[in-house]
């Protein structure tokens, strides 16, 4: 009797005692998910909400014609970021009104205009200086030193990433790969690229366009870039007429703002070491075409 209820008690007793076993879980621990509201979230402020009227220029009106006119009709919606884009270098920033105009004008919901402004990093939601630097701290650059060019901005203008000067003269931002890899470490200044940096001249840089700004005051700034176009350049704000134009380059009093490229002596991104290819002639039976048009 007994061999026959040993087995049974040693099948039962672990499903008896099952009973009283822990759960087999294991919880799963997050961190605090750091969100920022900057990105998908508006707040009205006095220089930002949708009681401040605007209006695109006579101009620029002439110039949304012509690019919606790029569109077929039933997709001017398409039209949305040349327009936010325009509307940024009209205002100074992407707000709320700016996006509302735009949204009349194609006729769409606001809501999808809020939605490219808010997806895309290019459209400055809250007001920037006159420069606004944007420094590259991607693997490239940062494996040439973008770390010597961040401080150099932070030491000079006092300030950290995503704040602007007290003067309002500067708006200082670390971005991500701005294409320019083969002159890192690089920055952009409005539109212009300043390449093959390094903390001394990175220093000399920023301190050439405050003082020239300050000395003259020209219009060095703004969306459109340093207006550094030419010799040919016609002065379009006043104190402009002061600064002498060389190639691209600004000379206001003693003070000689670079032209936008390689800081370095290199013309383009030809190898810094001169030429170390192609110095002989082609040894095959290649010819060119001798019509002038290679």
């Amino acid at each position: 009797m007994a061999s026959k209820l040993v087995p049974f008690m040693f099948r039962s007793a672990p499903r008896a005692s099952r009973q009283f076993q822990r759960a087999q879980w294991r919880a799963f621990s997050v961190s605090r998910p750091a969100r920022s509201d900057s990105l998908n979230v508006h707040r009205d402020t006095p220089e930002n909400n949708a009681n401040i009227p605007f209006e695109f220029t006579a101009q620029n009106k002439e110039l949304i014609k012509e690019i919606v006119s790029r569109y077929p009709s039933q997709y001017k919606k398409a039209a949305v970021m040349p327009l936010l884009d325009l509307g940024q270098r009209q205002h100074g920033f992407t707000s709320i009104s700016v996006m509302n105009e735009v949204a009349r004008i194609l006729e769409m919901p606001p809501m999808r205009v809020y939605e490219v402004a808010t997806f895309y990093t290019m459209y400055n939601r809250n007001p920037t200086g006159k420069f606004h630097v944007q420094i590259c701290t991607t693997t490239p650059c940062m494996l040439r030193d973008s770390d010597a060019v961040m401080k150099a901005c932070e030491d000079t203008l006092g300030i950290h990433h995503g704040q602007t000067t007290k003067d309002g003269l500067f708006t200082m931002t670390e971005v991500e790969c701005l294409g320019a890899c083969a002159n890192a470490p690089m920055v952009q200044i409005n539109d212009d690229y300043y390449e093959d940096l390094t903390y001394e001249s990175t220093v000399s840089l920023l301190k050439a366009l405050r003082h020239a700004s300050e000395a003259t005051g020209a219009n060095l700034g703004g969306a459109d870039g340093l207006n550094t176009k030419g010799n040919n350049a016609s002065p379009n704000s006043a104190g402009e007429d002061a600064i002498n134009r060389q190639g691209r380059s600004i000379e206001a009093g003693n003070l000689k703002i670079p032209s936008p490229g390689p800081l370095s002596g290199r013309k383009s991104c030809e190898p810094a070491g001169g030429l170390t290819c192609l110095t002989g002639e082609p040894w095959g039976n290649e010819t060119l075409r001798k019509d002038g048009e290679l």
